[in-house]
C-alpha cells in the first residue's frame, strides 16, 4: 500500500509542474505579442510624425503663395484702375476744348440733305425713280414701255425761276391755249406738290401767269372730294394744283379727266421743314407712281403730255 501512495503521489507532483510550464509558456507569449504591438505602434508613431510635420510646414506654404496671388491680382487691377481714369479725364477734357472730337450721332436724312448742296432736278431723275419703282411689279418689256423719251419732258428750272416765270418760259402761248379750253372735269395744266399748304402757296405765285385762267385746289385738307368733283362738273377749270393723292382719287371716281391735259409740272426742287422734296417723302412718292401709271405715262408716250420739273 505504502508503495502505491508514493507512485500516486508522484504522477499529481508531475501534473502539476507540467500545469505550470504550460502557464509559463502561455505568459512567455502574451508577453512577446505584446511587445511585437508595442514596437508595431511605436513604428507607426514614428512615421505620422514627420507626415504631421511636413503637413504643418506645407499648410503655410499654401497660405502664403495665396495670399501673394491675391495681392498681385489686387495690385494689378488698381494699376488698371489709375490708367482708366486718367483716359477718361484727358477724353472730357477733350470734348471740352474740341467740340468736333465729341460722339459722333447718327444722320438723320434731314442732317445728310442740310450738308448736301441742292441740284436742280432733270429727267434722268423722273426715268431713273420711275424704273426704280417698277423693277420688281413689271416684266422687262413692261419696263421698256415705261421708258419716256427726252420729247417727253420740258426744260427744267435750274433754281432761278419763279413759278409764274417758269410757266411763261415752258408756255410761251398760255393765252391763246386757255381761251381754246372750253372742256368741263378737265385742266390744262395740273401742278402736282406735296402738300395742301404748298399748294396754297402755289396757287398765290401763279397770280402773273395765269391771266384769265382759273385755277382749283386739288387736295384732300378741309375739302371734301364730292365737292371737288361738283365744282369740276360745272364750270371750266384751267389749271388744276393739288397733291398725287388726291388727284389719284378724282381720276378713279372719273371727276377729273386727262383729255385736255398739255402740261404736268412736278414741284420737284422745293424742301419742306425737314429738307424733303417731294419724291424723298415715301407716301408722296407711292402716290405719285401711282398717279403717273394710271395714264400719265401713256399720255407722255402718246406725245399728249409734256412733263415739266420746277
Amino acid at each position: 500500500m505504502s508503495g502505491g501512495n508514493t507512485c500516486i503521489n508522484q504522477v499529481l507532483q508531475f501534473n502539476q509542474k507540467c500545469k505550470q510550464w504550460i502557464k509559463l509558456s502561455v505568459l512567455s507569449t502574451r508577453s512577446a505579442a505584446v511587445e511585437d504591438t508595442s514596437e508595431v505602434e511605436e513604428e507607426v508613431e514614428q512615421q505620422k510624425q514627420p507626415r504631421a510635420k511636413a503637413n504643418t510646414k506645407t499648410r503655410p506654404e499654401k497660405r502664403k503663395r495665396i495670399t501673394t496671388e491675391k495681392a498681385v491680382k489686387t495690385k494689378k487691377k488698381n494699376a488698371q484702375k489709375l490708367c482708366v481714369v486718367p483716359q477718361k479725364k484727358e477724353a472730357e477734357a477733350e470734348e471740352s476744348t474740341n467740340p468736333k472730337k465729341k460722339r459722333k450721332k447718327k444722320k438723320t436724312i434731314t442732317d445728310v440733305l442740310a450738308t448736301s448742296e441742292p441740284k436742280p432736278g432733270s429727267p434722268v431723275d423722273l426715268q431713273n425713280l420711275v424704273t426704280q419703282y417698277f423693277s420688281d411689279k413689271r416684266s422687262v418689256i413692261e419696263q421698256e414701255e415705261l421708258e419716256l423719251q427726252g420729247s417727253c419732258f420740258l426744260s427744267s428750272n435750274d433754281l432761278t425761276h419763279s413759278l409764274s416765270s417758269y410757266l411763261k418760259q415752258i408756255c410761251p402761248k398760255w393765252a391763246k391755249i386757255q381761251k381754246q379750253h372750253t372742256e368741263k372735269s378737265s385742266v390744262v395744266l395740273l401742278i402736282i406738290c406735296s402738300s395742301a399748304l404748298r399748294a396754297i402757296e402755289l396757287i398765290k405765285q401763279l397770280t402773273t401767269f395765269k391771266g384769265e385762267a382759273k385755277a382749283v385746289k386739288l387736295f384732300a385738307k378741309h375739302i371734301k372730294i364730292e365737292e371737288q368733283v361738283k365744282l369740276l362738273q360745272k364750270g371750266v377749270t384751267h389749271i388744276g394744283v393739288g397733291t398725287p393723292g388726291r388727284i389719284h382719287a378724282l381720276l378713279e371716281k372719273e371727276g377729273l379727266n386727262l383729255q385736255a391735259l398739255r402740261y404736268l409740272v412736278l414741284d420737284w426742287n422745293w424742301r419742306d421743314q425737314k429738307l424733303r422734296r417731294m419724291v424723298d417723302i415715301p407716301e408722296v412718292k407711292l402716290d405719285l407712281m401711282k398717279l403717273l401709271e394710271i395714264g400719265i405715262l401713256k399720255g407722255c408716250r402718246e406725245n399728249k403730255i409734256k412733263i415739266g420739273l420746277f
